[in-house]
């Protein structure tokens, strides 16, 4: 697809568009949630529901409403994965979290698969799934005005709880002395990440949309040691990345879920080797 063929379709400029407006807000939501998710080592968390929501998708297709209403289907079942996960984690001691994400994630898919083929779902019905589709046409006005409400409650939940969130996420301990919840934070960053996921999986897919979590706010880091710069900064390189991937995925007729990914691997190992040669050359001008 062309750009001069983008242009010329009126249809087309509003589908992308619509897809565009979906992703970023996903983007942002995301990152947000993302760079609590990796200091908190709740990674694995938004891999596991991300596998979660691939079942999600079956469990549409099996009721026949795949195309209709599977966002309602894998919001409920994601949401109740975050609680199973949870729980697992901290109510079993012969259970980590790792582990706890590691059950449900795997076996979510496992079944998910089955369930596709016992449905009579393609290998590229499956694909699309896991991997983002190829095409943009596929987002709806109800994944906008979702995404548009989901973007609404993150901003405001972060802003408003900032000071908890700081608290919670680097002494948990302290933070409960204090009389903070720690339990319902890690039960509402989990939900929010699960929601986001289902609403990013139609475009980035249910293994791609994880990265996405963890990509941006792992290069923040680099960047900076600020908490709300790192914020700030994985806000800015998740938008753009997504940008550049979904540009790219619509230019070439890629998924978009691997372009965007692929991009903010490429941000990653770039600033990363700029953080290593800015080190080296600090060693070697304190050597002097």
């Amino acid at each position: 697809m062309t750009i001069s063929e983008i242009f010329a379709s009126e249809f087309l400029i509003r589908v992308i568009l619509r897809a565009l407006v979906v992703g970023t807000l996903v983007s942002l939501c995301s990152s947000v949630l993302g760079v609590s998710l990796v200091l908190k080592r709740y990674s694995m968390i938004g891999d596991g529901l991300s596998h979660v929501g691939f079942f999600g998708l079956a469990l549409a297709a099996c009721a026949g409403v795949g195309s209709l209403y599977s966002m309602e289907i894998s919001v409920p079942v994601v949401i109740l994965a975050a609680v199973l996960i949870l729980r697992l984690s901290r109510n079993d001691g012969r259970l980590n979290g790792d582990a706890a994400c590691a059950v449900v994630s795997t076996g979510a898919v496992a079944v998910g698969t089955l369930m596709y083929n016992l449905t009579g779902g393609r290998a590229g019905d499956i694909c699309s799934s896991l991997f983002g589709s190829a095409s943009v046409i596929t987002i709806s006005d109800k994944d906008l005005l979702l995404s548009l409400v989901l973007s609404a409650v993150v901003i405001v939940w972060f802003l408003f709880t900032f000071k908890t969130i700081f608290a919670v996420t680097f002494d948990e301990t302290f933070a409960r002395a204090a009389g903070v919840s720690a339990d319902l934070f890690g039960l509402t960053l989990s939900i929010l990440t699960g929601v986001t996921i289902v609403v990013g999986m139609k475009i980035m897919g249910s293994i791609m949309i994880s990265a996405i979590l963890i990509f941006p706010a792992l290069t923040a880091m680099r960047l900076t040691g600020d908490f709300k710069r790192t914020v700030i900064f994985s806000a800015l390189i998740s938008v753009v990345g997504f940008i550049a991937g979904f540009i790219a995925a619509c230019l070439l007729g890629l998924q978009t879920g691997a372009s965007v990914v692929t991009i903010d691997l490429v941000i990653f190992c770039l600033v990363y080797l700029f953080a290593w040669l800015n080190a080296k050359r600090r060693q070697k001008a304190a050597a002097k």
